[in-house]
Parts: C-alpha cells; structure tokens; sequence
C-alpha cells in the first residue's frame, strides 16, 4: 500500500452507484461507447454509470489513446460482470474554459463521473466543482485534490518513473554495445562525447514541470545503470504534442552529437526525425512514449515507456459502480502491472530482455528504487534524510513532510502527481525556442 500522510488519510471519498439509461450519445466532439450494449437501466447486477472524459488530444495522440484503450478495456472487464459503463469522449479540449463549458455539457447529459487527462485542465474547472456536489471529479495528473476541500474530487497518476527508468536501462543496453564494438569512441565520433569524455544523450521535453523532470531523470539514471560515463541535455517545445516541434529539437539535440534521444512528448515527431537521420547514416537511437512507435522508426526505436491506464479505470469504475472508496490520491507502477515499456525494437543490444526481467523484479521487490540517493548527486553533493523537495512544501502538503528517507527518494508516496523536482548533476536543461500552446 502506498504511504499516504494523514492529510490525504482523511480525503477519501465515496462514489456511489447511479442509474443510467442504455441510450448512447454522440455530439460532433463526443464519442460514446458503441458496444456496451443495453442491459436496461441499472444494468445486470443494478449497476451502472455515465462517464464523461475530457481529453486533452484524440486517438491520433499516444497519450490520450493510451487513456481510452485503457477505459474501453476496463468497461469491457466490467461489462462481462454484468455492469454496465457508458463513456463518453470529449476530444482535444484544450487547458481553458473549455474543461468547464464541457463539463458541464457531460453533467447535463447525464454524466455522474467526469474524468480529465492533462494537468493544466485542473486549473479550468471554474466552480463546477463545487457547483456539483453529487458528480464526482478526477483530474488525472493534477496535484490540487488534496488541498481543495471537496469531497467529490481526487487525482490519479501512475508510477511512470519506474517505467522511464527501465526504458533507460533498455538505452544503456543499446549505448554500451555501440560503445563496445567501437561505434561511438571519441576517435570513431568525437561530437558524441562532452569535454569530460561523457557520452551525450538528449532528451525532447514538453515543459519543465515535475512531471517531465521526474520522468527524464529516471530514464538518465536507468541508462547511468549500465553506463556509468553519460551526460544528458533536455530541450523543451512548450507543449504536450507537435510533431513539428519535437522534430525540430530532436534534431537539434542530434546536430549536438547526441546518441540516445528520450522524450516526454505525445508525438512520434522525435522518433521519426531519428530515424529519417539515421537512414542518413547519423548514429542514434530513440526511446518513445505512451505507445509503441516502431512502425513509425522501425531502425532506431528501442522501445517506449508506457502506462497502462487499465488499472486505474478498472479501480475506479469499480468504485463508482459498487460504492468503494479510494484515496484522494492513487498512484501505482510495476507491482500493480500500472506501468510497462512496450514491444523492445529489433535494435536493441543482446541480452536486453533478460536485462529488463532482472529491473523490473528489482523494482517490485523492493532491492532497486528509482530515486536511489547513491546514484546521483546535486551540486556535487549527495542529498540526504534533511533534504525537502521543492514541490512538498506548497500549500498541499505540512512543510516538515520529509520524502527523502530509507536511502531514497520516494517519489508519488505522498500524492500522485510527481514532485520530484531536484536538478541532478550531469543534466542540462535548455528553454525552449516556442510559445506555450
């Protein structure tokens, strides 16, 4: 079980089962689950419920089809139960206004449970909220639940960073054997290395929240893992999907002399920019995210880092439907299946898989976290016990709330969005050259 301070303790709340009708709906920007079937108005065991999903992006997008494989599969779980969950899509809803107009379209049609999946729609609810106290709220990603007072509303994410680490071990598979059969040695590419002779990887952000920062540094130390000498620059695009943009600064980072490209980006516009370079004989090699990329760089993608959003949904639902009640905050990765990487691509190094077994047991049993306080410094310093990170002395949390024990950092313990927020030594950020969109 996840340790929770008794601040989120106390901010459980109850979902409750709601009748719904077995018509389906479907507007220009909506679109409802069309195989559910009618069992009637409270379904085959007097249980069913009307679920409005306000998205950030559509099936086009890794991230946002990741969220609705995983609803449409949960539903699917519950549906051979005999419950019954209706879903309706609210597709490329930007971080505005538009989360509470749409919100508040979902309550009118009969929504009782409305879920978001970009964090800045939490900041656009407005008072509808509160306005609903009999609709039930969750922003996934978002951070403010906690501190918020309503009962009607938590946040959820997963524990992506144990996933971010263990495609970076998948990297420093692939990186250790270029440098062993002598591709990248400061003699054979000198641009690959920096001027302390580390090799250089880049890493394509979206934008410099803990999210991103949690994220990029699991994955510099899960490459660290296997090859210790490693530097990493990460530029951001100022936002959450552009294939333009995530092109233009993976190229960037390639023109650098970077070999290994990570990224927090919804697009395969990173990837495909390694491979288009690639087929041009520069040596690089591309770690996605959300969902498999290979068809879209079949020569360079390694594999991708991934949620798997089933979990989560099945958890919920579940709890809407039966009356259950769950934390204010839910984060899970490896040991409840919440995270993974997808299918390993025909480039990787030998004995990868076997590699990634040994990580991900590690992982769940405890003898390897992510955050190992040994493995990284800061300012040239390890951190230690006294340490506080940035984020957990915000108006969320007590101010003495210490994540940093047990020789660790522990990430996602206290709430589920990310507050690992610590700028590591041997990574270098750079802004980005965009606008936020």
């Amino acid at each position: 079980m996840k340790k929770i301070i008794v601040l989120l303790l106390a901010a459980v709340m109850l979902f409750t089962a709601v009748a719904c009708g077995g018509a389906k709906t479907n507007t220009d920007n909506t679109a409802a689950n069309a195989d559910n079937g009618d069992t009637g108005a409270n379904g085959a065991n007097g249980a069913s419920i009307k679920v409005g999903v306000i998205l950030v992006g559509d099936e086009t997008e890794g991230y946002t089809l990741a969220h609705m494989n995983g609803i449409e599969k949960a539903a699917e779980v519950l549906k051979a139960e005999g419950k019954t969950v209706e879903y309706v899509y609210k597709k490329k809803v930007p971080e505005s206004d538009a989360v509470e107009t749409n919100a508040k379209d979902l309550i009118a049609d009969g929504c009782t449970l409305i879920i978001t999946n970009s964090y800045g729609h939490q900041f656009h609810f407005g008072d509808v909220i509160s306005d609903n106290p009999n609709v039930n709220f969750v922003s996934m990603t978002g951070d403010l639940a906690a501190q918020s007072g309503l009962d009607n509303y938590v946040n959820a994410f997963t524990d992506v960073y144990e996933s971010r680490y263990v495609s970076g071990v998948v990297a420093g598979m692939k990186l250790k054997s270029l440098i062993d059969d002598g591709t990248v040695t400061p003699e054979a590419l000198p641009t690959a290395f920096d001027a302390d002779g580390n090799v250089k990887i880049g890493y394509v952000g979206a934008f410099p929240y803990y999210e991103v920062v949690s994220g990029y540094t699991a994955f510099f130390l899960g490459i660290k893992s296997v090859v210790p000498n490693i530097s990493m620059t990460v530029k951001y695009t100022n936002s959450w999907f552009s294939e333009e943009r995530e092109a233009a600064v993976a190229e960037f980072l390639m023109s650098q002399g970077c070999v290994i490209m990570g990224q927090h980006a919804d697009s395969t516009g990173a990837p495909a920019a390694v491979q288009k370079a690639h087929e041009s004989g520069t040596v690089c090699y591309s770690v996605g995210y959300n969902v498999d990329m290979i068809n879209d760089a079949p020569d360079v993608i390694l594999t991708s880092a991934t949620n798997n959003w089933e979990v989560y949904y099945e958890t919920l639902f579940r709890a809407a439907l039966d009356g259950q009640a769950i934390p204010v905050d839910w984060s899970e990765g490896y040991s409840q299946n919440a995270v993974g990487i997808t299918e390993l691509g025909s480039a990787v190094a030998e004995g990868t898989q076997e590699k990634v077994d040994e990580t991900i047991q590690a992982i769940k049993d405890g003898t390897l976290h992510v955050f190992d306080i040994t493995t990284f410094t800061v300012g040239g310093a390890q951190i230690d016990e006294s340490t506080q990170a940035d984020a957990i002395a915000d108006d969320a949390f007590t101010p003495d709330t210490n994540v940093v024990s047990d020789g660790y950092f522990h990430e996602s313990e206290t709430r589920s969005a990310p507050y690992f927020g610590l700028r590591i030594d041997g990574i270098t950020e750079i802004e980005s050259d965009y606008e936020a969109e």
